[in-house]
């Protein structure tokens, strides 16, 4: 089964991949400049093609993809040294494992609580 020219597999990789992107923004992406962020957010959430996003800021269609490069090394080099998204998701896989073994509804609706604050 194909999605456009990829396949079912790599549609999938792709979404976690456009998944895990969106955890480190949600993480760190404060840290990014404005410019930054604004440029993130139109490629990553907003959909828009380096194109777009190039006529829209101004500056070249390489200038737009060597900016998202950037962004996404620092994304992934705070992650390297804060780990806030794999503690994020350890703790969160835990809470829905203890809300799976439990037959305390109770328990489940405060391990569903704690997993909403996340």
């Amino acid at each position: 089964m194909k999605a456009g020219n990829l396949t079912a597999g790599e549609a999938i990789i792709g979404l976690e991949k456009l998944e895990y992107k969106g955890m480190l923004y949600d993480f760190y992406g404060e840290l990014l400049t404005q410019h930054q962020k604004k440029i993130y957010e139109d490629a990553i959430f907003n959909d828009l093609s380096l194109s777009e996003i190039a006529n829209e800021q101004g500056i070249s269609r390489q200038g737009v993809y060597d900016l998202l490069k950037r962004c996404d090394k620092l994304l992934v080099d705070y992650e390297a040294k804060l780990h806030l998204v794999e503690k994020f998701s350890r703790i969160k896989e835990s809470i829905e494992q203890i809300n799976r073994l439990t037959q305390d509804e109770q328990i489940k609706r405060l391990s569903n609580e704690i997993i909403e604050e996340l």
